[in-house]
C-alpha cells in the first residue's frame, strides 16, 4: 500500500510504505479480556492525542534491524499493556481485550532531518505530518471503532527517523502515553524478556467506576475548534530562569511567601503575554482561563492508582479576573499556587467518591459553565507540563530525540517539558497566528528566550 501525504508549500512528500496490525506476543488470558473504563474515561474528550520524537541517525543500529526491533518490542509491551489492542465495546463503558492490534505504519519521506529541522524554525507544525497517518481518517464518528493505539515510524533520506505514537484519550492520558512511549522503547533498547515487564496497574475502572453523568453536569458546552493554529518553540535557559525568579522574589516585596517552581514561573508569564496579546487585539483586558491539566496519581493518597492506567487527571481552572488580579508576575504565580493548591488539598485524602465530588464542581463552576467555558468573552488556554517526566530520556537504541513534537492543533495552548538539559524547559507554543504574532514580540519572551532554538 502506498499512500502520500504532501506538504506543499515546503515540498516534503511523505509516502505510506504499509500498516499493519500488530498484536501482543501473548494471547490475552480470558479473565482479562474485559477491561473497565473510569469516570474519568468517561468524561476525556473523544480523540486521539498524537506526538512525535525524532531521531538523528547516529549509526546505534542498521535501519533494517531498529524496524524489526520496534515491532517485537511493541508486540511485548502489548502483552502487559493489553487494552492498548483492545477495541471500545459497544456500552462505551469498557474495553474488549482480544488482541486485535495496534495500527503499525512504516513511512519514508523524501527530505534529510537536519532540512526538515531547519525548516520546523518557521512553524513546526510541520512536524504534524509524521503523525500516523491512521489519525488522518480516525474522527469521532469512527473513534470507538478505531484502533485504540496507533504508531508510526517514517524513515528520512539520510537513516534519521521519526517515532509517532497516538492514543485514544478515552482510554489513555498523557501519564499513560508517555509510560507506554518510554517503556516501549526500554523494552527495544534493552531486549527486556516479557516476564520483565511490568509498570502499569488497571485498577481506575473498580475504583471510580462508570457513572450516568446526565444529571451531574449543569451544560454540555462544547469548545470551540481552532483551526489557524501556528506551533513553534522555544527554550528557558537555567540562567534566564535563575534571573526570571529572583526578580519574581524582588518585585514581590515579600508577598511571594514560597520558592516559586520554574514551572510556575514559566506558566505565569506565558500566560501573561496572552492576556497581553488578547488585549491588543480586542481593544482592552478580557477575563482568561486557563486549563492546567493535574495528574492526581501522586496527590492521592490511593496507593493503588499511583501507576495506573487511563484517565486520572483534573484540569485545574485558574480565573484571571481583569483589575481583580493584578498583571505584575508575582501575581500571576501566586494565583496559580493557590489554585493548584485547593485543588490538591480537596483530593490528598479523598475517598473516590469525594475525588469525584471534587471534579464535578470544578466543571460545573469553571469549565462547563456559561459565564467561563461558554462565554465568548472569556480567552482560554491550556498550559500541560511534561516538566519531571523523561521524554527527553527515551531511547530506542537511537540515542536521545533530537525534537519533540506534542498537540491536537484543535485548541490554543503551551506545552512544557524537559530539555537533555534536564536544568533547561522546552516550550512549545500552539497559537492562532494573531496571538502568535503579537507573543513573540511580548517583551517577557523577548527577554527570557529565543524563539526556534535548534534542536530542542
Amino acid at each position: 500500500m502506498k499512500i502520500g501525504f504532501v506538504n506543499q508549500k515546503d515540498c516534503i512528500k511523505l509516502e505510506i510504505l504499509w500498516t499493519k496490525l500488530i498484536t501482543p506476543s501473548l494471547p490475552t488470558p480470558p479473565h482479562l479480556q474485559r477491561y473497565k473504563l473510569s469516570f474519568f474515561d468517561q468524561l476525556s474528550e473523544k480523540e486521539h492525542v498524537p506526538f512525535v520524537l525524532f531521531y538523528a541517525n547516529n549509526n546505534f543500529i542498521n535501519n533494517s534491524t531498529i524496524d524489526e526491533r520496534l515491532e517485537q518490542s511493541l508486540s511485548k509491551i502489548l502483552t502487559h499493556v493489553y487494552p492498548a489492542a483492545g477495541r471500545y465495546d459497544k456500552d462505551e463503558c469498557s474495553i474488549l481485550c482480544l488482541d486485535q492490534g495496534v495500527s503499525y505504519t512504516k513511512a519514508k519521506v523524501n527530505c534529510k532531518l537536519d532540512n526538515f529541522l531547519e525548516k520546523t524554525r518557521k512553524d513546526l507544525n510541520l512536524a504534524s505530518l509524521f503523525w500516523p497517518h491512521v489519525n488522518k481518517i480516525i474522527d469521532q464518528t469512527n473513534l470507538m471503532v478505531s484502533p485504540i493505539v496507533t504508531a508510526q515510524v517514517t524513515e528520512f533520506e539520510c537513516g534519521s527517523l521519526a517515532v509517532s505514537l497516538s492514543g485514544s484519550h478515552p482510554a489513555m492520558d498523557g501519564f499513560s502515553d508517555f509510560k507506554f512511549l518510554f517503556e516501549w522503547a526500554r523494552v527495544c533498547k534493552m531486549e527486556t524478556p516479557v516476564e520483565k515487564i511490568n509498570f502499569l496497574s488497571f485498577s481506575l475502572g473498580n475504583i471510580f467506576p462508570t457513572r450516568d453523568i446526565s444529571g451531574l453536569f449543569k451544560s454540555t458546552y462544547i469548545p470551540s475548534i481552532h483551526q489557524d493554529i501556528i506551533v513553534k518553540k522555544f527554550i528557558v535557559r537555567e540562567a534566564a530562569m535563575s534571573r526570571l525568579r529572583k526578580k519574581c522574589i524582588d518585585e514581590a516585596c515579600g508577598a511571594l511567601t514560597f520558592q516559586p517552581s520554574r514551572v510556575e514561573i514559566i506558566t505565569a508569564l506565558l500566560w501573561r503575554a496572552f492576556i497581553r496579546a488578547s488585549a491588543i487585539i480586542n481593544g482592552y483586558v478580557r477575563p482568561s482561563l486557563m486549563d492546567f491539566p493535574l495528574n492526581l496519581r501522586s496527590k492521592s493518597s490511593l496507593p493503588q492508582v499511583h501507576n495506573s492506567m487511563g484517565n486520572f487527571r483534573i484540569d485545574v481552572p485558574i480565573k484571571f479576573i481583569p483589575r481583580e488580579t493584578k498583571m505584575e508576575l508575582y501575581n500571576f504565580i501566586i494565583l496559580i499556587r493557590d489554585t493548584v493548591n485547593k485543588v490538591v488539598a480537596s483530593c490528598a485524602k479523598a475517598s473516590p467518591d469525594e475525588i469525584v465530588s471534587t471534579l464535578v464542581n470544578i466543571y460545573n463552576e469553571s469549565v462547563r459553565s456559561p459565564e467561563w467555558g461558554g462565554n465568548d468573552g472569556v480567552d482560554k488556554v491550556l498550559c500541560s507540563s511534561m516538566c519531571n517526566f523523561p521524554l527527553h530520556d527515551t531511547d530506542f537504541g537511537l540515542g536521545k530525540p533530537a525534537l519533540l513534537f506534542f498537540g491536537t492543533k484543535d485548541t490554543q495552548m503551551f506545552w512544557l517539558h524537559d530539555t537533555d538539559i534536564h536544568s533547561e524547559v522546552g516550550v512549545q507554543m500552539d497559537l492562532k497566528e494573531s496571538y502568535m504574532q503579537l507573543f513573540e514580540c511580548d517583551d517577557d519572551i523577548k527577554a527570557l528566550t529565543f524563539i526556534c532554538d535548534a534542536n530542542l
